[in-house]
């Protein structure tokens, strides 16, 4: 059962969860949701069969991507071009498959700052575009905007109609009097609260994506300042890498400033991407890219020869045989504690 109507919802405020953000997040069993009943590596898949997705405590699992030096999706590999090491040490892989019917579980943050004024139209527009292109039976998508506020426009829903009807009703969200000044804030000023981003990726993966199995993204179009939210930029990563979700940052500046080492930050932690964009073409290009890259992965799991239960980041490297091939997978996880 789905938690919410598709309404507009405050979002539950951030301070409650931030002191619990320790103690409640699982390890590798909701970071990789693991496939039971898919067969092993070295075994043949039933062909159109796709994996059961079950939460599994000791497997790990790595959704990644692979584009050459041509930056094109290369789609043909096997499980003997990839090699995992964690914390430096190889890894023997357990199961491999090409991934491109596996359902998605996607959610789309909108940047209603006083800072996208100007663009939120070709925002919207674009977004609606993407998840209609995006989207495939059995898929599910939500809407959240963030600004001076974080709020939920859409629960996960598979109904287009209504994610279109929620990404329309977005708004700029800006304390009153107007736009918060763009640029790095000191600390001092940080109690003034304009663009809650780090919030917003806080309690989407907390509250909504970290109940969910499979792959799950967060497709972010703002331009990467933070002002005023109440965790911090780290709490924020790190619990995206708990609920295993991949984030993709469209950068996106009404004034020409954004904050790119943020972004990339973020996106590097989480296996995800950034891309600038600088006009409304560029924006549909760049949805065009994560679209293709949201259907074309690979799923690599494997046991960790580290069996230790001590709560410690476990940093996961991907590499691919072949002259400059380039992978896209998640930097490590969370090992669960006993």
């Amino acid at each position: 059962m789905r938690l919410r109507k598709a309404r507009t919802i405050l979002f539950v405020t951030v301070m409650v969860f931030a002191a619990g953000l320790a103690a409640s997040i699982a390890g590798p069993g909701r970071l990789g949701a693991a496939a039971q009943n898919q067969q092993p590596a070295d075994q043949e898949k039933p062909a159109g069969q796709a994996p059961t997705i079950r939460a599994q405590v000791t497997l790990i699992n790595i959704f990644a991507t692979v584009r050459d030096g041509h930056k094109r999706i290369v789609g043909n590999l096997e499980q003997k071009d990839f090699r995992i090491t964690e914390d430096n040490q190889e890894q023997k892989i357990s199961f491999f498959s090409r991934e491109t019917a596996l359902p998605i579980t996607l959610g789309m943050l909108l940047d209603t700052s006083g800072s996208e004024y100007n663009m939120l139209l070709a925002i919207q527009d674009s977004g609606v575009r993407f998840l209609n292109r995006v989207l495939r039976p059995k898929d599910l998508a939500m809407v959240i905007s963030f600004g001076q506020d974080v709020d939920l426009l859409s629960d996960f829903t598979e109904d287009r109609g209504m994610l279109e009807r929620a990404i329309r009703r977005a708004r700029i969200n800006a304390p009153q009097g107007g736009m918060v000044n763009p640029g790095p804030l000191p600390p001092s000023a940080r109690g003034t609260r304009g663009t809650a981003l780090y919030d917003a990726i806080y309690v989407a993966c907390r509250e909504k994506l970290s109940s969910e199995a499979g792959r799950k993204a967060l497709v972010i179009l703002t331009d990467a300042e933070d002002v005023g939210s109440k965790v911090r930029l780290e709490e924020a990563i790190e619990m995206a890498q708990r609920t295993d979700t991949v984030i993709h940052i469209l950068l996106i500046s009404d004034y020409g400033y954004s904050n790119g080492g943020v972004a990339r930050k973020i996106t590097d932690e989480t296996g995800g991407r950034t891309i600038e964009v600088r006009s409304e073409k560029r924006l549909e290009e760049a949805f065009d890219q994560i679209s293709e890259e949201l259907r074309s992965q690979y799923l690599l799991a494997y046991y960790p020869t580290n069996t230790a239960h001590d709560g410690r980041f476990r940093k996961i490297k991907v590499e691919a045989e072949g002259k400059d091939m380039k992978v896209l997978a998640r930097k490590g996880y969370y090992a669960p504690k006993s």
